[in-house]
């Protein structure tokens, strides 16, 4: 007797350039169509990785261009569909989502993914932190689970009074064989140089701007060196100011978005984090699969957890323009190997992040088999 699919809805504002994004695409590939069938929601229609969703997924456009006014229309999907999951990501989305719970048909179970480190994210974007505090403490306890990308979330929220058995700590996925083929292609950077490359929104929490001043103090020691920043965003034209202000316009070149940034980061001579806070960056893990040397601050969230065992990778104390400089530097000098002797402990380390077994995970809390 065939088995019956279970349906799992995948929600999602857009399907814009960031790590949310790129996570959901990789789950959407990888769940087992065998057990699962996937369906994606979107507020509105739109988003550079729109390409890349498997064509046997249907997508459901909400035609919403805010998420305070999606909820009849997501409960309306939810009701038509019936899904047996429904799993949702970026945290105004989840507060919404949770919060119309009693409107949803019996047994639907929620999932909602936690992508930051709440006290953190919420006291940098809001004027009342312990509003969002409270919201979050009594609207996700009515999902049935709220996965976290890092320990550090889970211990964020689960200190703010969301109960632990409501948690799980799940990683974002890397297809790390994916990324190897993708990145295997000449290198994109047109000019001699030592080449430096950094990803991400262009929004305040990644820190771009620190990092173009510590690029001015790399330069007077390390004159070769170049940057190139990989995303678009709103302080765009803010960064690019302040870039010719520093008299980098030769040195650092930001490239947009990328839908293949990999080529990227393989030919780079080393991946720079510069973030205010990271609930996982991926990017890094990314850089990591493809050997190449990562400079990251210890800024709050995910990052010493995947960062601070790597043969390959750097910690700066924080985020510091002289600090991220000296590290830059240092990473530039000729000895400072990619620990060839330490590469096999490095790919063992990277296991616990392959998709193969992040899906796995998923899967099992989306069946409601196993705890975390």
């Amino acid at each position: 007797m065939p088995t019956v699919r279970q349906k799992v809805l995948f929600i999602i504002p857009t399907l814009g350039g960031g790590g949310a994004e790129r996570v959901f695409i990789t789950l959407l590939r990888h769940l087992d169509r065998t057990r699962f069938e996937p369906h994606l929601g979107l507020l509105a229609k739109t988003g550079a990785y729109l390409p890349e969703v498997p064509e046997d997924v249907p997508i459901h456009d909400l035609h919403v261009s805010r998420v305070r006014r999606c909820l009849p229309r997501l409960v309306r999907l939810i009701r038509r569909l019936r899904p047996r999951a429904v799993l949702s990501t970026l945290r105004e989305l989840n507060l919404a989502l949770v919060a119309a719970k009693p409107l949803l048909p019996p047994g639907t179970r929620l999932f909602v993914r936690e992508t930051a480190p709440v006290a953190t994210d919420v006291r940098t974007k809001s004027r009342f932190p312990g509003a969002w505090h409270w919201l979050c403490r009594l609207l996700y306890a009515r999902a049935d689970r709220v996965i976290c990308v890092s320990e550090n979330v889970l211990d964020g929220l689960a200190s703010l009074g969301v109960r632990r058995d409501k948690l799980a700590r799940i990683y974002s996925p890397v297809d790390i064989d994916f990324v190897r083929r993708e990145a295997a292609t000449s290198s994109p950077y047109r000019s001699a140089g030592l080449h430096l490359v950094a990803a991400g929104r262009l929004t305040r929490e990644k820190g771009f701007d620190v990092l173009l001043e510590a690029m001015q103090l790399v330069s007077q020691h390390v004159p070769a060196a170049r940057l190139t920043i990989l995303g678009e965003g709103p302080l765009g034209t803010e960064l690019r100011q302040q870039r010719d202000a520093l008299g980098l316009s030769e040195v650092v070149t930001f490239a947009g978005f990328q839908p293949n940034p990999y080529p990227y980061f393989k030919h780079a001579h080393a991946l720079v984090l510069s973030s205010r806070y990271e609930g996982l960056p991926v990017v890094v893990l990314e850089a990591l699969a493809l050997g190449t040397r990562v400079i990251a601050v210890d800024c709050p969230g995910g990052v010493r957890e995947i960062v601070h065992a790597y043969s390959r990778a750097r910690l700066v104390p924080n985020l510091d323009a002289h600090l991220l400089a000296q590290a830059i530097v240092g990473a530039c000098e000729p000895d400072d190997g990619k620990g060839a002797a330490s590469e096999a402990g490095d790919e063992e380390l990277l296991a616990q992040f392959r998709v193969e077994r992040v899906v796995d995970e998923y899967e099992s809390v989306l069946s409601g088999e196993g705890q975390l």
